[in-house]
């Protein structure tokens, strides 16, 4: 079973399948570098994947993305 994603992580997750890096990510949400790759290493483990192409593919399985 996967746990759930949080709304800051569902942000992060829709800017990850738009190609942002982690420092786009932190501008746009005027977080920190490091917490955007903090939640998108958080994202690997729920949806148990190892690279941000697989994150893709398994939020859009999931239907957590739409493409």
């Amino acid at each position: 079973m996967l746990r759930k994603i949080s709304q800051r992580e569902d942000q992060i997750l829709q800017l990850i399948s738009k190609g942002y890096s982690n420092k786009d990510i932190a501008d746009e949400l005027f977080i920190s570098p490091h917490t955007a790759k903090s939640h998108r290493k958080s994202l690997f483990i729920k949806l148990r994947v190892n690279n941000s192409a697989c994150l893709i593919r398994a939020a859009f399985e999931q239907k957590l993305i739409q493409i």
